[in-house]
Formats: structure tokens, sequence, C-alpha cells
């Protein structure tokens, strides 16, 4: 996983969470493109476990979301061995290239839907901000057609937004998936007018925030992802 990734990850308890079971299913804090042309290496969860991100197996992310250039056509998404689903080659239709093995494509969706499924075994709202986030390579698809019970996770994600900047967000009270003491937030209104801000300086270790009628642009920092409170 690409170390711009991992550093937002690391923000907050949520994205801490999210960390330690990435590495347990072998991320690697740079994978690229070369990792995308051949499956990772295997290894147990309690090797993984002690294994620093830089020297765990590689995932091949660049191969995750469909692909821009020439793709295989469906009759030969065939592996070296065995067959491929039905839902495994309607995921993978139009998202190997040319080039590609489509084990290895379709190994991708597969170690998502891992690290959703530990992740919210875990702690439910990480795994809900690393969707919101966009933490986890084409989730959308790998959840929609190769593990269909976290769809639940997608719809909660839906009705959150990510740390940064929201253009005219729908008023209400929203809980940040985080407790880092960093975050901050404010909401404005015409004219960049600050209508509210927070948190506090008593704010609890859960932090909220009250986006008031009339807001133009919510901004927060350091938060991780949103969700109505």
């Amino acid at each position: 996983m690409h170390t711009r990734t991992l550093r937002s990850l690391r923000r907050g308890a949520a994205a801490g969470a999210l960390v330690a079971l990435l590495a347990l299913s072998g991320c690697s804090s740079d994978g690229g493109s070369d990792a995308a042309a051949k499956p990772t290496r295997s290894i147990s969860d309690d090797q993984a476990a002690g294994v620093p991100d830089d020297q765990a197996s590689p995932a091949p992310e660049e191969s995750s979301s469909p692909s821009k250039g020439p793709v295989l056509p469906d009759a030969k998404l065939t592996p070296v061995t065995g067959s491929f689903t039905a839902k495994e080659k309607k995921y993978l239709h139009g998202r190997v290239p040319k080039n590609m093995d489509p084990a290895a494509v379709l190994q991708v969706g597969q170690e998502t839907c891992q690290r959703v499924e530990r992740t919210a075994a875990h702690d439910k709202d990480a795994a809900i901000g690393a969707l919101i986030a966009g933490d986890l390579p084409s989730a959308d698809d790998a959840i929609g057609q190769l593990c269909p019970k976290q769809k639940p996770l997608l719809d909660q994600a839906a009705t959150g937004f990510a740390d940064g900047t929201r253009k005219k967000p729908a008023p209400g009270t929203y809980r940040a998936l985080t407790s880092a003491k960093g975050c901050t937030w404010k909401a404005l209104g015409a004219g960049d007018k600050v209508l509210a801000s927070g948190p506090g300086p008593d704010a609890p270790k859960k932090i909220t925030a009250k986006i008031p009628a009339g807001t133009a642009t919510f901004v927060s920092s350091g938060c991780y992802a949103w969700l109505p409170a």
C-alpha cells in the first residue's frame, strides 16, 4: 500500500485499527505497478503480525480498478489451474490488462474483502472510515461482487464524508471517526463567515460537529471521516 495511504490510516484510533489489520493481511507500504504483475507471497497471520510494513509482501493495488487500456476479453479470463466462479468472472470483467494474470487481479479484490471483514470484526467504525476515506482500493466493486455480506458497511459509508472540505453539507450532527486530539472543524456560511467550530477546550473524547443550516462549506482537519451521529 502506498505510504500516503498508510499515513492517513495512522490518524486516530480508527485508522490505527485498520493499519494493524492491514499488516495481518500482509500488505506493504510500497506496493506499486511491479507488484501488480504477480501474486503476493503468502505469510501466516502470526508471522505478519511481527513483520514491519516495509518487509511485508506487496499487494498489487494498481490492478484493483477497471483497466483504462486494452483488457483481456471475457473468454480469456481463465486461471492457470481450475476455473473462476460466475461472480469472480463478473468482478474481473473489464478489469484485467492484456498482459496480466487474472488471478492476480482477483487476489486484490479478495484481499480487500478480507481487510474489510477483519477490520469490521475489530472496529466497525474503522472499517466504515476506511471506506469513506478511500483507503481500500475499488472496495465498492470488491464488496458488491465478491463479499456482498459487507454491503451494509458500504451503505453506512455512503451517509458520511471524508476529512477535509465538504461543500454544502446537510445540516445535522456528525461524529468524527477518530479520537485524535488534533481533530478540528468549522462550518462556514456566506463570505466564509464562521457559523460554528470545534471542538471546545473541554471537548469529550468522541468529537461531534453540529453543522447549522446555511452552511456553505464544512472544513475539518485530523478527523479522518464523519458519520451522522
